[in-house]
């Protein structure tokens, strides 16, 4: 019934917008040719007959997206499997569609059955791969909903309505998949195996917790990772390092380019190096969505720094996170990582050029380095206090205190796992350097892991959110016009 009416809706705006270029109201829109300024259809200076097209344009895509929501929730309310939840044991049969999440004590396993995905927790051991048939006996139960966490929706975004916690598991064969077949598996499973590979080089070659570290800053793994550490980089605001964000990948653009300008490289060319430095990283990853997102917005932030238009960076990155939203709109509500990607992008977008004004004393790579630092975390604050309820009063000085390592810890670290896969000997040398470095960072977190580090704010309203957001933007706008920024 909705899904009808939004298509009404969407048969009455095309018929506005044909009716308004019928016009002759409309008629200064297809004569607008004004020397020196081409027609723009999202100019916002153009006329106001323009501005009434690019109105009824917003108000269709409004439209789209709304339906788009309609049609995913209804695919989720149609979903077979998901009707099974909570009546009784069920015996399942279907091949593991994505890498094995390995923790500490279970491991949790994504499994195509037909056309719907089950997330099965097991024990740690046997091991499992990707494509391994498995048969499954147990309950099917609703993802949990509690006053701390919404599982239910995380998962949702995923496409994934059910859960089978601790079932009976039987391995039952491997999906040997041709390249001619379904080459995208067979490439996927080329990459998981050589990360493999790159993950037991950093076990032989460094200890816990310096290995756990290093897997989570190339690898974006924090399976391995205690939950005391994991709890001093929460209270130390460090935890974005050790993870697949766009906060991280962006920042490592940035010092990234700041290394390779300031080795002599054409900005160009140091351009196309950082891209292709990304597309390696994210591969290595494993390919995850939040990895192929933090790319995207990685490689944005770059193009700006390339034509060095704050304008085209806005529009690619609404582009973008359009076209992510197209194919997943939960992703806006219910993926934190998405909120955290898109906020750090516009507050390197818009705040960072202003951060750098104010720090000229600073040499220019460490105030690139320390200005992105700052525009990120502020723009990203307000989300990270209303979705876990907490802030670290000493993440902007750890952040500082860290950025500067993030990079050479990346390189020596990757150069290390990586050769050290053909050769116990370069691996160890260059293990070396990367163990210090390591060492630092592991100061830096319990260093700062103090009890008086972090303050709770439990029950955070939406309302804070959005007031918070409102002062962000305005304080930006009102910098970027007093010292004349390009805004828009």
């Amino acid at each position: 019934m909705w899904a009808f009416l939004f298509v009404i809706m969407f048969i009455i705006l095309f018929f506005f917008i044909l009716s308004l270029r019928a016009s002759g109201a409309s008629a200064a829109i297809q004569s607008y040719r004004l020397p020196r300024r081409p027609y723009r259809i999202f100019d916002l200076r153009a006329p106001r007959n323009d501005e009434i097209l690019v109105a009824g344009f917003c108000l269709l895509f409004l439209v789209l997206g709304i339906l788009r929501v309609q049609i995913t929730e209804f695919n989720i309310v149609n979903d077979k499997l998901s009707k099974l939840n909570g009546k009784g044991g069920v015996v399942l049969t279907g091949t593991i569609s994505s890498e094995p999440d390995v923790r500490e004590t279970f491991q949790k396993l994504k499994v195509k059955i037909g056309s719907s995905i089950v997330l099965a927790t097991v024990k740690k051991y046997p091991e499992y791969k990707y494509l391994d048939k498995i048969k499954l006996t147990g309950k099917l139960e609703t993802p949990i909903v509690t006053d701390e966490f919404n599982y239910k929706n995380y998962l949702m975004k995923d496409g994934i309505y059910s859960v089978m916690n601790f079932p009976k598991i039987e391995k039952t064969g491997h999906n040997n998949c041709s390249f001619y077949r379904c080459p995208a598996s067979v490439i996927y499973a080329g990459i998981l195996e050589i990360k493999q590979k790159i993950r037991q080089s950093i076990q032989s070659n460094f200890s816990p917790p310096e290995s756990s570290i290093l897997e989570g800053t190339i690898l974006g793994d924090n399976g391995a990772m205690s939950n005391d550490l994991k709890t001093k980089l929460n209270i130390t605001g460090l935890r974005h390092i050790i993870a697949v964000s766009g906060t991280h990948v962006v920042i490592l653009s940035l010092i990234l380019m700041s290394v390779l300008l300031f080795l002599g490289f054409h900005k160009g060319h140091a351009f196309y190096f950082s891209i292709f430095f990304i597309c390696i990283y994210i591969i290595l990853t494993g390919l995850p969505a939040s990895g192929i997102r933090a790319g995207i917005m990685g490689g944005i932030i770059l193009l700006a720094e390339k034509i060095g238009r704050q304008s085209v960076a806005v529009r690619v990155i609404t582009l973008a996170a359009a076209v992510m939203l197209a194919l997943n709109p939960f992703l806006l509500i219910y993926d934190v990582g998405f909120q955290l990607s898109f906020s750090a992008v516009l507050g390197l977008i818009y705040l960072e050029p202003l951060i750098k004004i104010f720090l000229k004393f600073i040499p220019e790579n460490l105030r690139r380095i320390f200005s992105a630092t700052f525009a990120a975390q502020i723009f990203t604050l307000p989300i990270l206090v209303f979705n876990f309820g907490n802030i670290s009063f000493v993440s902007p000085i750890t952040n500082l205190l860290v950025s500067a390592i993030v990079s050479p810890l990346m390189i020596l670290g990757f150069l290390a796992s990586f050769l050290g896969i053909f050769s116990n000997i370069l691996g160890y040398i260059l293990s070396v350097p990367c163990y210090f470095l390591l060492l630092y960072f592991n100061w830096i977190i319990n260093f700062f892991a103090k009890p008086w580090a972090m303050a709770v704010f439990p029950n955070v309203s939406s309302i804070w959110l959005f007031i918070s957001y409102f002062i962000i933007a305005f304080l930006t706008w009102f910098l970027n016009k007093k010292y004349k920024q390009n805004f828009v």
